[in-house]
């Protein structure tokens, strides 16, 4: 028997319950406790009941197919690639008929004095200003639809980095001597023929000035686009996605400036594709000689090299002008100053 009414012996107030951190009363003698152990091993626990309620948060919804809302896996877009060098190559035919548009109109207006009955694919001044003419309208082009292809700017697409190329300019200018050198070597032991089409083009002092002013500026930055800027990557690119779809492994992440990182294979297999590529334009200048080939290849894998290692088209760029000025330096001390041209 107890005073205390019925309900208040079912539901005991609040303040008679014991708290979670109030201290224990001491056990009655003689009731052996068990020992608690702080490194026993932890009760898994029990799978939830269905019919407990939800301990979510309130307003929180999950989704019935978590699996489907979530969010797909991107491949890093790794730029230049190969479908860059298609529209590369699609803006350069377009500029290629632009060219031949205006070479037509200049020809039948009678500008620089050119007639059909005269015009030959050996006037100097016709090469000239038919390569000048399509590597400005290719690169008009290039700067009006890259940015918007790339969303970034196209000198940064191309890791142009003049900054870098400024800081190595002794390291750089280095590099284009010993590639002067490998050309004195090589006409040497593997001289060219005596009569080689270039030197042909070269008729007359002014022309020789003028392909001097051409080959040491235009001529170097506009294949240093095309060869290393869009060509070289996109071949190391193509590599390492080849050997990633056989291997199933994920692509290499982008470094910290939003540009590809090759694998070692690929740059070397990429090198040699873009050097043969190279020395192949320009063989027919040298009247397909072997020697004057094979110092392109050479030439051509050093300036993949240091694009590669420098992470610079600016620092490739500037060892190609250095090494064509001192090739034309050359010449022009040996025919005093372009006078004559019979002791090249």
């Amino acid at each position: 028997m107890t005073d205390l009414p019925e309900d208040a012996l079912q539901n005991p107030p609040e303040h008679s319950l014991p708290r979670a951190d109030a201290t224990p009363l001491a056990s009655p003698p003689g009731e052996n406790l068990a020992p608690l152990h702080c490194d026993a091993h932890p009760v898994a626990a029990a799978p939830p009941d269905p019919s407990s309620p939800s301990t979510s948060p309130i307003g929180a919804e999950q989704p019935i197919f978590s699996s489907c809302v979530q969010e797909p896996v991107h491949r890093p877009v790794r730029i230049p690639h190969f479908g860059h060098l298609m529209l590369l190559l699609l803006l350069l035919g377009a500029a290629s008929v632009l060219m031949m548009l205006a070479i037509f109109a200049a020809v039948h207006f009678h500008l620089f004095g050119w007639q059909f009955s005269t015009l030959s694919s050996s006037d100097f001044r016709f090469d000239l200003f038919s390569e000048a003419l399509l590597y400005l309208v290719t690169f008009g082009f290039c700067l009006f639809v890259f940015p918007m292809v790339w969303n970034q700017g196209y000198f940064q697409g191309l890791e142009w980095r003049a900054a870098a190329a400024k800081s190595k300019f002794p390291l750089l200018a280095g590099t284009a001597a010993v590639c002067f050198g490998l050309a004195l070597v090589d006409q040497y032991l593997m001289p060219g023929p005596a009569n080689a089409p270039i030197e042909k083009m070269i008729s007359s002092p002014g022309a020789a000035w003028l392909m001097f002013a051409f080959g040491t500026t235009m001529a170097p930055f506009f294949e240093e686009m095309f060869f290393r800027g869009f060509l070289l990557p996109a071949l190391c690119t193509a590599c390492d996605w080849s050997a990633e779809r056989m291997k199933g492994t994920l692509a290499r992440p982008l470094d910290g400036d939003g540009h590809p990182q090759w694998s070692m294979p690929a740059m070397v297999i990429g090198s040699m594709l873009t050097s043969i590529c190279f020395a192949l334009l320009h063989v027919a200048q040298q009247g397909h000689s072997l020697g004057p080939f094979l110092l392109l290849i050479v030439v051509s894998l050093v300036l993949c090299a240091v694009r590669l290692k420098t992470r610079s088209l600016a620092a490739s760029t500037l060892v190609h002008a250095s090494y064509n000025f001192l090739l034309f330096s050359v010449m022009l001390i040996g025919t005093e100053g372009f006078r004559h041209l019979d002791k090249m």
